[in-house]
């Protein structure tokens, strides 16, 4: 009996249809990669998955009385207790049977019965089959595990940034007794090594997952199976990524040619009843018609454009930006004192484990945040173009017709609309508000932000993060062919080495 069965599912948002009549199963024990192009609607399957959005068709039967374990979207950032504090609600449950326990040790004190003293005894024995007294243990093992004890188990969590935010809810998601994980891009703020250690952990995890991953070595690590959404389908293969890619070329292989042979089917089929049906083969002509009406027409093989991104030099080349006793932070410095000079035409990588300040390190760099101390030297004739890894809006509501027309009032609307469709963005989610579409195509509205102004200096913030393989491929390819400098903070060694001059490791 499968834990999972999707039935002849359909949805759509608007006008935007994302699949129809797509059925697949999860077994126990399976370890599916739910992959497809940005904007396919992976992130809203998971959403239908979960029962937090009603699909236009098709019906969800999860298997009774099993244990869903997902992100927590509800972690409030202004939430006045620790790192550690929150991650041992992931035993809610049996923190209350202990409560309770020590209630009743109480109550024995004043009044002591043997139907006490046995309901006490499988209490115990209901804490220890849990492993309640090693809660701290596993707690410590996801902690270091993950990275979190970089920053402190004993820090507020309304002090945390976005990345290390991330890290905590998917500690908690970890922690917690689940049957089934539904993990939406787990790898984003992880750095190599907490790579590994997350694919050590789901590669040993007894139950089944469906994770959304653009990082095809962590997929390719941790998958037994890969459904599929493309050309409004979702259909389900057998093996890891790279097994999914081959058996995915022999089906389109089939595909197209069942599709030639109908194709031919058919034109002979019609040119038969053209020429018969008005003589004396009239009557055959007529069930030949009635034979092709019954067909099941299959769809024509369609293949979409890749992305085009490119960037424009501005007209001034030359510009260079040097830090000397650089420190950066909030209320103290991140980070030791940083010496850095990069000119035209060099490009270089910052890394360092997430969480540690790299991003505070760019916002001070662009100005948009006060440095603490040191120096910051622009050249007089830069034009800094700055992409940051937060997909935040000043209007969610807003389409990305609009949101890049406010930036350049200027432009005409078809400008714009071509741009948006060489960056990746189809047609008809131009008008769809920017809530609505994936990570990677809100990613993708911002690099055509970035492509529309001339720049000598363009510095990304994990530019990667939401991307499909052919966007990165594209991306990687616009960044080399840029004659002008560029800063880049990405957790992804794929996709910068050999595209790089120098590595800046921080912390």
């Amino acid at each position: 009996m499968s834990l999972l069965e999707v039935k002849d599912l359909s949805h759509s948002f608007g006008e935007k249809l994302l699949f129809t009549d797509s059925s697949f199963n999860l077994f126990k024990g399976e370890h599916m990669g739910l992959v497809g192009e940005n904007g396919a609607g992976k992130s809203t399957l998971m959403k239908i998955l979960l029962e937090e959005e009603v699909p236009s068709n098709g019906e969800v039967i999860w298997q009774r009385n099993i244990k869903i374990g997902y992100i927590d979207q509800y972690l409030k950032s202004e939430e006045d207790i620790t790192i550690y504090e929150y991650l041992q609600t992931a035993y809610k449950e049996d923190f209350e049977l202990e409560k309770r326990l020590n209630e009743m040790y109480e109550k024995l004190a004043e009044d002591y019965t043997e139907s006490l003293m046995n309901r006490i005894g499988n209490i115990q024995e209901t804490l220890e089959v849990n492993g309640f007294y090693t809660i701290d243990a596993k707690i410590d093992k996801v902690i270091t595990g993950l990275g979190i004890d970089n920053f402190g188990k004993n820090t507020k969590l309304n002090n945390l940034s976005g990345g290390q935010h991330s890290k905590v809810i998917l500690a908690k998601l970890l922690l917690e007794n689940s049957d089934i994980l539904l993990l939406d891009e787990p790898t984003n703020f992880l750095d190599v090594g907490h790579i590994e250690w997350l694919i050590e952990y789901l590669t040993g995890f007894e139950g089944a997952f469906i994770v959304i991953s653009h990082n095809i070595d962590f997929l390719n690590k941790i998958t037994n199976c890969i459904c599929d959404i493309d050309l409004l389908n979702i259909k389900k293969y057998y093996g890891n990524y790279n097994k999914f890619l081959k058996l995915k070329e022999e089906y389109k292989k089939n595909y197209i040619k069942s599709f030639n042979v109908q194709q031919e089917y058919i034109k002979k089929t019609e040119e038969y009843i053209r020429r018969n049906k008005a003589g004396v083969n009239s009557k055959m002509a007529r069930g030949r018609q009635k034979q092709l009406d019954r067909v099941e027409r299959i769809d024509p093989p369609t293949k979409k454009r890749p992305p085009h991104i490119s960037f424009e030099i501005a007209a001034t080349e030359s510009a260079s930006i040097t830090v000397k006793d650089l420190e950066v932070g909030y209320d103290f410095s991140l980070l030791p004192k940083l010496n850095m000079t990069i000119n035209t035409g060099e490009k270089i990588v910052i890394s360092g484990f997430n969480g540690i300040g790299k991003s505070t390190l760019l916002k001070t760099i662009t100005g948009n945040l006060e440095k603490i101390s040191g120096y910051i030297k622009i050249s007089d004739f830069a034009e800094i173009g700055y992409y940051e890894q937060e997909l935040i809006w000043k209007d969610n509501n807003l389409t990305a017709l609009e949101i890049v027309s406010e930036h350049y009032p200027k432009l005409k609307i078809e400008k714009i609309r071509r741009e948006l469709n060489s960056a990746g963005i189809e047609a008809k989610d131009l008008t769809q508000p920017i809530k609505t579409l994936s990570g990677g195509e809100q990613s993708k509205v911002k690099l055509c932000i970035l492509m529309l102004k001339r720049y000598n200096i363009l510095i990304f913030d994990e530019p990667t993060n939401h991307l499909d393989k052919e966007t990165k491929k594209a991306l990687r390819e616009a960044i080399e062919n840029f004659p002008g400098a560029v800063i880049l903070v990405s957790h992804e060694a794929d996709f910068y080495e050999g595209l790089v001059d120098k590595v800046y490791k921080i912390g």
